[in-house]
């Protein structure tokens, strides 16, 4: 029975050569050339993304290195905005601008902060929030997590709300929720 089974598998591999050998003598340059390209635009993004820091594009937005930088920041700041990101997280680069814009347009010293963190570089502050997807927005006041009231933000699943409808944090980059997020805490704070 042995005997057989080898004899089988021999004869396949002789037959699988005999069957791939035509194939490969014939390959033309031009299809060599198109398997190079097809493999460059299928394989090449996940080998050759970009995985450089994200640059910062606002003085306003400070990046922590450490958790005992967060904490400071927390207990110095009413209200503190933290995206969660990674740098080879493409939606975070998608969002990273809008989000300076945001601390351009909304911050004020004291009252209202706009922070980065990398969850790569400062893991365990990303452990502390039970932050697992990038991005995420975690709104603060008075150094602890706290749900922030937005009127006229319709239901959205990136969008994560306390039993009382306070939205509590922003899984993803959804552009439209941030800004209505920071709007209401703008407008909270100005009251």
């Amino acid at each position: 029975m042995e005997i057989s089974l080898r004899i089988r598998l021999i004869r396949l591999l002789r037959s699988a050569h005999q069957f791939f050998l035509p194939v490969t003598a014939k390959m033309d340059t031009l299809t060599y050339i198109l398997l190079a390209i097809t493999l460059i635009l299928f394989v090449g993004p996940a080998i050759f993304r970009d995985r450089s820091p994200i640059p910062e594009t606002s003085k306003r937005v400070v990046k922590v290195t450490e958790a005992a930088e967060l904490d400071a920041i927390l207990s110095s700041t009413t209200r503190v905005v933290v995206d969660f990101y990674a740098d080879w997280c493409p939606p975070c680069r998608a969002i990273a601008p809008i989000f300076s814009k945001l601390a351009e347009e909304h911050s004020l010293p004291g009252q209202l902060a706009f922070v980065k963190v990398n969850v790569d570089h400062v893991k365990n502050v990303a452990q502390r929030y039970n932050v697992s997807a990038m991005p995420t927005f975690v709104f603060f006041r008075d150094g602890e997590p706290q749900g922030v009231s937005v009127e006229g933000l319709t239901a959205r699943s990136s969008v994560r709300s306390t039993d009382s409808g306070l939205v509590d944090r922003i899984l993803g980059a959804d552009r439209v929720a941030l800004e209505a997020v920071i709007q209401a805490l703008s407008l909270q704070r100005r009251n």
